[in-house]
């Protein structure tokens, strides 16, 4: 019966060494090499079965530790932990490789994108975008979340530094607002307010939310993204014109036909290059690898000044105010429904300050009613709005102020009391009416005062008038100068 045993062993060797090496291998040995024979089919079916074995033999091993990454294999002879994390290779890039990626051979081929890859990537280029960058940490990793969550070009997520540099209180000429240039004529689809006190085209979270959703329904429309940025550049209603007059979809192509406007062009190649670069920081020597800043919204019992809140918790208030630029006077709306984001580590302590009810967290002046006084002169005075003065005195109104009254207004942006130079009884003999002013609509002997920075009561004396006497449009007042 031949030796099955040493067949095997003998082919196996001789499938990986060759059949001279075996001989060579085998000469000083009295072994058998050749067994007998045997039929073809058996013979062939054996090798089959040897081949296979060698293979399987060697993935397995293989996939074990052999070709394993050298971070990856465990010591010889030592189990690793189960519990510790399973090691990582780190990346220098932003953002992992997304197949929806903006930067394809062909955008990045394009001279105008080389051209803006050129001057991104210079030593003055580079210093610019290191101010963005760092500009762009308390806001960057929200953005790049919610851009990932909803599988858009992760490109996208750097936008901002072309709109606004990513500075929240961007205003354009035209009058686009904050890091994702909202104009006020757009904001209505995506719940986005603008009133006396907010405007949430500053609202970093709010913002980004509509700006993602508007590029996705209009890339839904256009079905290219490059075309759907020319869009968020343009208009929708002057790209699609442009489509059907040309018939053509291709950015690129509409570009080199200078089909799009001057600024659309541009923009796209700029957004492109810009990418390029901060994805690759390490290549075009940019820092900007920030640490990470968490933060959190909390719902709000009350009104409340938001410098007073960084007074009583030691919270830097520009810190605040970069979370929360929205605030155009620093005060929260009464809204239920408004968060306040403030950083994590703060949370506990702002929220034991809400719940303490000795504390004020919004300031007021109380202004009593003078002769004269109305809504639009005192807000005018206090620099806040009639309507807040409205929302404070609830049924108050110009028309219905009693002399005596005492109006409260809310101290925005922790205002001072307007300043009134105060002309003692016995200083009153030593100023001359040497001022004119003429009245305008609406003036009072209140406002009139408070501009020249002297007392109603002086400024009544001068000009022979009761407090009460009501003022002719186009009359000229005279107004005393201390001398």
């Amino acid at each position: 019966m031949p030796n099955f045993k040493l067949i095997k062993s003998v082919s196996l060797i001789e499938f990986l060494w060759g059949p001279v090496g075996v001989q060579k291998h085998f000469a000083h040995r009295k072994v058998l090499l050749t067994p007998p024979p045997l039929k073809a089919s058996i013979r062939l079916t054996l090798l089959n079965t040897i081949y296979i074995f060698a293979i399987a033999f060697f993935t397995i091993t293989g996939n074990i530790g052999l070709f394993a990454g050298e971070d990856e294999r465990p010591m010889r002879g030592v189990k690793p932990d189960p519990s510790l994390p399973f090691p990582t290779r780190t990346t220098t890039y932003l953002f992992e490789p997304a197949s929806n990626s903006l930067l394809t051979e062909k955008a990045l081929s394009q001279p105008l994108t080389q051209h803006y890859i050129a001057q991104y990537s210079s030593p003055h280029g580079v210093k610019t975008l290191n101010a963005i960058m760092e500009r762009a940490a308390p806001y960057m990793p929200f953005i790049k979340e919610e851009v990932a969550k909803r599988g858009l070009p992760p490109e996208l997520a750097y936008l901002p530094i072309i709109e606004s540099g990513f500075q929240i209180t961007a205003r354009s000429k035209s009058g686009a607002m904050g890091l994702w240039q909202f104009m006020l004529n757009s904001i209505s689809p995506y719940n986005i307010r603008v009133t006396d006190l907010i405007d949430e085209r500053r609202d970093f979270v709010k913002s980004t939310h509509g700006a993602l959703q508007k590029l996705e329904n209009e890339y839904r429309q256009l079905g290219c993204w490059e075309m759907t940025l020319a869009a968020y550049n343009s208009g929708l209603n002057a790209v699609t014109r442009t489509i059907k007059k040309t018939g053509k979809n291709d950015y690129w192509e509409l570009s080199g036909k200078k089909e799009l406007r001057p600024e659309t062009i541009n923009f796209v190649p700029r957004l492109i290059a810009v990418s390029h670069v901060v994805s690759n920081p390490r290549k075009y020597g940019l820092i900007i690898w920030h640490e990470k800043f968490e933060w959190t919204a909390i719902p709000l019992p009350r009104q409340v000044s938001i410098d007073l809140i960084a007074e009583e918790t030691g919270l830097e208030k520009e810190i605040l105010r970069k979370l929360n630029a929205e605030l155009l006077q620093g005060i929260t709306p009464a809204d239920n429904n408004y968060r306040l984001k403030i950083p994590a580590d703060y949370e506990q302590k702002i929220t034991e300050l809400f719940n303490r009810e000795d504390i004020k967290l919004i300031r007021y002046f109380y202004h009593v009613v003078r002769q004269g006084d109305t809504l639009w002169s005192m807000s005018r005075s206090y620099g806040t709005t009639v309507g807040m003065i409205e929302q404070y005195n609830p049924g108050l109104s110009s028309r219905y102020l009693k002399v005596g009254d005492t109006v409260v207004i809310p101290a925005l942006n922790n205002a001072s009391p307007p300043p009134v130079r105060q002309i003692p009884a016995a200083a009153s003999s030593s100023a001359s009416a040497k001022g004119t002013h003429i009245v305008q609509k609406g003036d009072t002997l209140w406002s009139i005062s408070r501009k020249y920075g002297i007392t109603p009561e002086a400024l009544a004396a001068s000009n022979g008038m009761q407090l009460n006497e009501i003022l002719r449009e186009g009359r000229a007042i005279r107004v005393p100068i201390l001398e």
